[in-house]
């Protein structure tokens, strides 16, 4: 499940971007879809701008646990449904969105809901989203539950000998290995709760040794001579253009995109004219995306769609006019389903 999570690949998830960019800037449409399907295709977690419904997910896969989980389960799906269902058994958005409002309006609280406002709300929500599925995760794995994870526990696959070997070949031994010691902060030899997030969602991490990792890893496809570094040319052609995408799509109206030469010359920091992997850490979440990139353009996305007079924020009766953009998951998820609020099954 979450070793999936660590290679996964971005896909459909970003067509939501796809869709917004070709809305703002239609010459742009094929150029991010292409560099999406080539060179990304990552799956990940769809973010989501309500936690309740993110609870109401979680709460449906409880009830196949014991019955203490399972009747906390049922008393807390009961409050939910009284507060914020209807009788149709559809989420009451209106009532959400009013309720979510005053919480999304923070920084300063003046009645509108601005981008950054936003960002930091859905960031948060996945962030929380992410330790969540690796707290799940850690209990699942952490077979003499001492409350941390060891490399036989999570991939007890490589024996002793495959991890001597230390093949770095992408997915052996070695190569989980080299993650797995990148992740262990402290270096004790196994993983605690914020170590195994490192470890789970590498292009979110903020420890440099995994961000050095993940950028090794992908300049391998963008490395053409094999060096182990970029020239100019190799980062033109396979770095760049990735970057001025998604760059044009957070650049505001009255700036530009650094052109390949600035950038080049930016990040090249000793001026030997080569960029290696810790030179490029400060495009990371450009060249790898990782969940929280994604709910950052996701928000901006969000933004567009709702911001009906275009002055840069929503007001409330904007976000209520435009309910559907912000439950997508709702609309198209059939979360109304019986097998949500069959209380009889419990």
């Amino acid at each position: 499940m979450a070793k999936v999570v660590v290679c996964s690949l971005l896909t459909a998830t970003f067509i939501v971007v796809v869709l917004f960019l070709g809305a703002k800037k239609q010459n742009q449409t094929q150029s991010i879809e292409g560099l999406i399907s080539r060179r990304l295709g990552r799956r990940l977690e769809m973010p989501v701008f309500d936690p309740l419904v993110t609870r109401i997910e979680r709460l449906s896969h409880e009830k196949e646990g014991n019955t203490k989980t399972v009747e906390a389960a049922k008393d807390e799906e009961d409050h939910m449904f009284e507060e914020y269902f209807a009788q149709e058994r559809r989420l009451n958005t209106t009532m959400r969105i009013k309720f979510l409002f005053p919480l999304l309006d923070a920084a300063p609280r003046d009645g509108f809901v601005s981008l950054k406002e936003l960002q930091t709300w859905m960031m948060q929500q996945t962030e929380d989203n992410m330790g969540y599925r690796t707290a799940k995760e850690l209990e699942l794995q952490d077979k003499d539950k001492d409350g941390v994870i060891t490399f036989e526990e999570y991939l007890p696959q490589f024996s002793k000998e495959d991890i001597e070997k230390n093949e770095k070949g992408h997915g052996e031994a070695g190569w989980w290995m080299e993650q797995f010691k990148n992740s262990d902060f402290d270096h004790n030899g196994s993983l605690d709760i914020e170590e195994f997030n490192n470890f789970l969602h590498p292009e979110d991490s903020r420890n440099g040794d995994v961000q050095r990792w993940v950028l090794r890893e992908r300049m391998t496809g963008m490395d053409t001579n094999g060096d182990g570094k970029l020239e100019y040319k190799e980062f033109v052609e396979n770095a760049y253009e990735m970057y001025k995408e998604f760059a044009k799509f957070e650049t505001e109206e009255d700036e530009t995109v650094p052109t390949a030469q600035l950038l080049f010359a930016e990040l090249d920091r000793d001026k030997d004219r080569f960029l290696v992997a810790d030179e490029l850490r400060p495009i990371l979440h450009y060249l790898q995306p990782g969940e929280l990139s994604y709910a950052r353009y996701y928000s901006t996305f969000l933004c567009h769609e709702a911001d009906d007079d275009k002055d840069g924020k929503l007001s409330l009766e904007e976000m209520l006019n435009r309910e559907d953009v912000f439950y997508k998951a709702v609309h198209h998820d059939d979360l109304d389903d019986e097998d949500y609020f069959d209380h009889d099954e419990l």
